[in-house]
């Protein structure tokens, strides 16, 4: 028998959720165990008095969540499962770009988050920044000033600004930063790349690096608070000439 599982307070309506919650919340409280065994479906149905469809249904959300994970064989069964950081971390840059994608942020939220936590990755990478991430970074440059299309630039932009990030050694602001930087990074170079000169952006990557290198906290936060407002300034630019698109695409349709 598995304890620490609520069977009780279960209503009929959405009652697979319900389940699933129920199940999570063990979980997550620590009274289901990573590679703990659930009890059967047939144990499940009837300890929550529902059908073994319905239990089905509740399981799918769980493992939807890569909280549990089922096991073939004699010892197989259902079991609870402890996700690994990069399935945590894909699974979070997953939602986070639904999110956006869906407009639940708008860009300046998104934009000031971003900002707001890479200085924090910043005052860190000062003191605790290698040879070895300052050498990334200063890759990416040099990278950044070849002749490459748009897409490649964006994605050295990404690198670029992850390098920044490792140099923190904080685990958990990498974990956070890193799908903050893939999710929204790639959609903030789509909305300004237009408008935006490379060679601004290269130079403020350059005066990042020095910074970092001199470990010149000031020069660094000073870099990354000039590249935010260039942004929303490139942004403010795209939205006016995006509306303007529309507004003559709209003119053009009632003439037609």
């Amino acid at each position: 028998m598995v304890d620490g599982i609520r069977y009780d307070n279960v209503v009929t309506e959405g009652v697979a959720k319900q389940i699933a919650n129920s199940l999570r919340a063990a979980i997550l409280e620590g009274r289901l165990q990573p590679n703990q065994k659930l009890p059967t479906e047939h144990e499940l149905a009837d300890r929550f008095s529902v059908s073994r469809p319905t239990i089905r249904e509740a399981l799918k959300h769980l493992a939807a969540q890569n909280l549990i994970q089922s096991r073939r064989g004699s010892t197989g069964g259902t079991f609870v499962k402890s996700p690994s950081q990069e399935e945590a971390h894909e699974a979070l840059t997953s939602t986070m770009t639904v999110l956006v994608s869906m407009g639940s942020f708008d860009f300046e939220q998104v934009t000031e988050a971003r900002f707001e936590l890479e200085q924090v990755c910043c005052r860190l990478a000062i003191d605790r920044r290698q040879s070895d991430h300052l050498d990334a970074m200063q890759a990416e440059v040099e990278v950044q000033k070849g002749e490459i299309t748009d897409e490649e630039f964006c994605a050295s932009d990404v690198r670029f600004h992850r390098a920044l990030v490792d140099a923190s050694g904080n685990g958990v602001l990498q974990y956070l930063m890193f799908a903050v930087i893939e999710a929204l990074q790639p959609l903030a170079n789509m909305v300004v790349f237009r408008f935006r000169e490379r060679a601004f952006i290269v130079a403020q990557h350059q005066r990042i690096v020095d910074a970092l290198r001199a470990r010149d906290t000031e020069g660094a936060l000073l870099a990354l608070q000039d590249q935010l407002a260039y942004i929303r300034e490139q942004y403010a630019k795209a939205l006016e000439w995006r509306n303007q698109k529309r507004g003559t695409s709209a003119e053009n349709s009632r003439t037609a």
